[in-house]
């Protein structure tokens, strides 16, 4: 029997799944995993899979990659035959793509409990299309699992009953923890350690690189950087091709850029562990710097992780040069936010979420 169906679709999110499936089996909860396909790159999502010994889904939905509307239909009719068949007590849905909203909306519209893990996220920017994700997946939730003290306050905010929200940690640094001693050293990954330091830089959001005038401006900032350190640059085949549509190849090209394809997630942990600071528009990143206690550069004029902010190690300069730089001078000349590990971000969320998920299971038959 079928407990719970677990929704894995985007890389983002297979981090978060990994601790988890491993705690229900630990707890004894009978869990299967659906991968809608929404991430469509067959080698890195096996990459991923086997690196943080994911079980193979025993449901692969295969929908590839569409516009967002078409991603999250063809999402909802592949998966609804699914639920029907398994019958679950409730399907769980982490983060905020596509497969999130679209597998907890065919679940509520079936009468089928959804529980959420990182709820109540909020960067108050509705542009973003995981904003809306976030925000209605939370409404239709049961459960709500947070990872930090504010969120509880944005779900207050949206009238959502705080006895229905349990805060529990983050279970991306239960997988950064519980892997670090296996992360592939930068060294190995760059044929050598840079002499003089180097930035890892990510950049994927429609915000930063469909503008041209933004994006020339974000890469003639690396450029700049590049005078002082590496740059090292895992970049998405999307964020490349648009780079040679308006003819950036050459900001690119720079002396110091180095440009790699995009990364397991054992080596991007080694390149980010071993790295000076961390220029990106990621937002797992941002976690992941304030848990490695690297400073992060977050060329975004919000964040859904204020926590990094405030308690960790991260820097909040949107996508201006002029902003960009003087905080890089000043993590150049000082080694920037110490920060400190938030609360409950010890590598245990997951275990927590299946414990508190047992009793509730329990008390459903």
């Amino acid at each position: 029997m079928t407990e719970i169906l677990c929704i894995v679709g985007a890389r983002p999110n297979f981090m978060k799944i990994a601790p988890i499936m491993a705690a229900f089996s630990a707890r004894g909860i009978q869990a299967k995993l659906v991968h809608t396909g929404q991430h469509y790159d067959p080698a890195m999502s096996d990459s991923f899979f086997d690196q943080l010994g994911i079980p193979r889904p025993d449901v692969n939905l295969e929908v590839g990659s569409a516009s967002h509307a078409v991603q999250t239909a063809e999402i909802m009719r592949a998966f609804e035959p699914v639920l029907d068949l398994e019958q679950p007590k409730a399907v769980l849905v982490v983060g905020d793509v596509n497969s999130t909203i679209a597998c907890a909306l065919v679940a509520a519209k079936k009468g089928v409990k959804v529980i959420h893990v990182e709820a109540g996220l909020r960067s108050y920017d509705r542009a973003m299309p995981e904003e809306i994700n976030r925000v209605l997946t939370d409404q239709l939730s049961e459960l709500l699992f947070t990872t930090e003290q504010a969120a509880l306050a944005n779900l207050q905010r949206e009238g959502i009953d705080p006895a229905r929200v349990h805060f529990v940690g983050n279970v991306m640094i239960d997988t950064l923890l519980g892997h670090l001693e296996r992360a592939v050293p930068a060294a190995q990954t760059l044929g050598g350690m840079p002499a003089r330091g180097y930035a890892v830089v990510t950049l994927h959001r429609p915000s930063n690189v469909d503008d041209a005038a933004v994006f020339e401006g974000l890469l003639t900032i690396l450029a700049r950087v590049a005078e002082r350190m590496d740059v090292v640059f895992p970049i998405h085949p999307r964020t490349r091709g648009t780079a040679e549509r308006f003819g950036f190849n050459s900001l690119l090209e720079c002396p110091g850029m180095r440009l790699l394809p995009p990364q397991g997630y054992l080596e991007m942990l080694g390149l980010t562990r071993d790295a000076s600071v961390v220029i990106t528009d990621s937002g797992g990143l941002q976690e992941e710097t304030t848990a490695l206690g690297v400073p992060c550069i977050t060329v975004r004029d919000n964040t859904e992780r204020p926590v990094t902010l405030t308690e960790g190690t991260n820097s909040l300069t949107g996508p201006d040069p002029e902003r960009i730089w003087p905080v890089f001078e000043e993590i150049m000349a000082s080694g920037g936010k110490r920060g400190r590990i938030p609360e409950f971000w010890d590598g245990r969320a997951a275990d927590r979420i299946a414990g508190l998920l047992r009793g509730w299971l329990d008390a459903l038959n």
